[in-house]
């Protein structure tokens, strides 16, 4: 583990710039929110948690997957790609999101293309939390304020220095032009005090799916989405075409990519307009078991950090973590 100063840090972000694009927590517009810098000055270190997370530049919000030109009896295809290779700064949970994603996009065959090429030119630098923000529960799900095991280099605050721990190879790849010392590994790095939630095992919530509980919850949910939106882990996308027309031929195509919520009233509908989803419980109960039950069961991972995003942004209350405490107690009770 090195030990180097603020000011060194810097500078070796500015040197990081040259060679890739850094993208990093910046105030934009009185909000913070990951954008790429073009100098460190730009990159706000002591923050607590962005509105959104990182998630969009591996999975962008929209995307171009393929683009049809067509010219004097002449057809071309191309498939866009990173240009060059990112360097993201971001907390450990977001990094942790991108592991969940990697299991679902990566993991199993076939690979998603677009996101295998932009997680491939991708680096990750976490930035530790001192602690537990408002909301967050990140240690109920088996990770902590300074869990390194999802980034490449891990930087954490000491006192006025920072100290940075290479963790993979394309971390050590990154190290080149930091001044810093070497130094003993202090522990631990962060507060992690906080309410522990029980979060039942994927197993446990089958014998949940008929409660009257989905209903109550969904009394309050207003299908608004956000909580899809704001979310690390959620990757649920519709593909849609957009045309270019010229007489009675269409001369430029591109297919795009964007975002959808399985929260939509509309998400299951399918051709002939049956929907086996058509109400606000059943998505939200969907939603709930899509992370905890079947995202560990079929791929290995659960798809939840605990950042709390999804709580700061509902506007009625609907709380995930008051929603697993309530499972919990469900379970306890079935089985009493």
């Amino acid at each position: 583990m090195k030990a180097t100063s603020r000011s060194d840090l810097l500078a070796w972000l500015d040197a990081l710039s040259e060679q890739y694009t850094v993208i990093a927590p910046r105030m934009v517009d009185g909000e913070l929110l990951y954008r790429p810098v073009h100098a460190s000055d730009e990159v706000v270190l002591d923050f607590e948690r962005t509105r959104l997370s990182a998630k969009s530049y591996l999975l962008p919000e929209t995307e171009v997957i393929l683009e049809i030109e067509r010219q004097e009896g002449q057809v071309t295809l191309g498939e866009p790609r990173l240009d060059r290779d990112q360097v993201i700064l971001l907390r450990p949970c977001d990094a942790r999101a991108l592991r969940a994603l990697d299991a679902l996009l990566l993991d199993r065959p076939p690979a998603d293309a677009y996101y295998a090429d932009r997680r491939e030119k991708t680096s990750l630098i976490g930035l530790a939390c001192p602690q537990l923000w408002d909301d967050c529960f990140c240690t109920s799900l088996g990770s902590a304020p300074d869990d390194a095991s999802a980034v490449d280099v891990m930087v954490y605050k000491d006192g006025d220095a920072h100290l940075v721990e290479v963790i993979t190879g394309k971390g050590r790849a990154l190290m080149d032009g930091l001044e810093a010392e070497e130094v003993e590994r202090p522990t631990p790095h962060s507060d992690r005090s906080g309410e522990q939630i029980a979060v039942l095992a994927p197993e446990d919530w089958p014998g949940l799916f008929d409660e009257a509980y989905w209903h109550q919850l969904a009394e309050r949910c207003l299908s608004c989405h956000a909580c899809t939106y704001v979310c690390p882990t959620c990757r649920c996308f519709d593909v849609r075409d957009d045309t270019t027309a010229a007489g009675a031929s269409y001369t430029h195509i591109q297919r795009l990519r964007a975002w959808d919520s399985c929260m939509a009233s509309a998400y299951r509908r399918i051709a002939g307009g049956h929907n086996p989803r058509p109400d606000k419980a059943q998505r939200l109960r969907n939603r709930y078991y899509c992370k905890f039950c079947y995202s560990p069961s079929d791929f290995g991972a659960v798809a939840c950090v605990g950042c709390g995003r999804c709580i700061e942004v509902c506007p009625v209350g609907v709380d995930i973590a008051e929603m697993l405490a309530n499972v919990a107690a469900l379970a306890k009770g079935r089985s009493a």
